[in-house]
């Protein structure tokens, strides 16, 4: 049984950018100390919600290095390596152990997809070539490849291989995995309105989008239920549950990029193929800010 990378909250932060659509680092700063500053307990940088998908080799090594000075061992940091080209991911991997990441998360292999077969052997490759914890990353939604909970028995055997990020939409595929891999492997769920869930079956935590906009809010519903506290941890998710939802009122991270500018940051917009929201889901997502007392009126 591994030390769990982290327990409770980890932010998968989003990545401000300036007009020009370079990486805003002032800004980024400021987001990292918001995150530490208010109780979350790790923080992912180049995640889906980071928009790796658009950086460059270069950014990509950039971003996590900055993330590591700045956040300068307060919290962990996990490093999205992961890539549908298994080669470059165990380049990518091998850049992070090489910064000094605690451990990197490797999403499934997208577009070109694979086997389950295909699977144990892409993350089997990437764990025997670099010592390092890694967190696979399952979301059917985007890469329309699953990790199935007899994949994960397999996969957990490899001493590198320690947790999942569970992005998936069926509890019992979850509960499943939690069954088959016991101690073996640590489950954080990917989905902020199913961290109740998947908590009070044994889940260490959750890879937040919500904990952008409210880190000390999601921090304190994952150590709720860390400490068995389930009922005052249901009623806080209830509670925040509409806002949980807003922020998928449009392609992750289009809605919470946005949330954040309405609070007084300066996270800019997404970057291509990504487009500001509409004026209809912008009108939404505000009366939603205002509803929570997060929206700031510019001056």
């Amino acid at each position: 049984m591994n030390k769990p990378v982290f327990t409770g909250s980890c932010v998968a932060i989003v990545t401000p950018m300036n007009y020009d659509g370079s990486i805003n680092y002032e800004e980024y700063g400021k987001l990292i100390d918001f995150q530490i500053e208010n109780g979350t307990d790790a923080i992912l940088a180049c995640g889906t919600t980071g928009e790796s998908a658009v950086m460059d080799h270069k950014e990509h090594c950039e971003v996590i290095e900055y993330t590591l000075k700045k956040v300068d061992k307060r919290v962990p940091v996990i490093a999205g390596t992961g890539s549908n080209d298994t080669a470059y991911a165990v380049e990518l991997t091998r850049e992070a152990k090489k910064l000094g990441a605690d451990a990197v998360l490797s999403v499934t292999p997208y577009y070109n997809k694979t086997s389950q077969t295909g699977l144990v052997r892409h993350f089997s490759t990437i764990a025997n070539a670099v010592d390092i914890p890694m967190i696979l990353y399952n979301v059917p939604s985007r890469t329309g490849c699953c990790i199935k909970p007899e994949t994960y028995a397999e996969l957990c055997k490899n001493p590198n291989i320690v947790a999942t990020k569970e992005a998936g939409d069926k509890i019992g595929e979850a509960a499943k995995t939690m069954a088959l891999c016991g101690d073996n492997l640590d489950v954080y769920t990917g989905c902020d309105d199913m961290t109740v869930p998947v908590m009070s079956l044994g889940g260490k935590g959750v890879i937040s989008v919500f904990s952008n906009v409210m880190p000390k809010e999601m921090h304190e519903i994952a150590t709720l239920c860390l400490e068995g506290n389930f009922k005052k941890a249901a009623e806080m998710h209830l509670y925040y549950l509409e806002l949980m939802n807003a922020l998928f009122c449009d392609v992750n991270p289009i809605p919470v990029k946005e949330a954040m500018n309405m609070m007084g940051f300066n996270c800019g917009a997404c970057r291509l193929p990504l487009v500001p929201l509409s004026e209809k889901s912008y009108e939404y997502l505000k009366s939603v800010m205002v509803k929570y007392g997060l929206f700031k009126e510019k001056i």
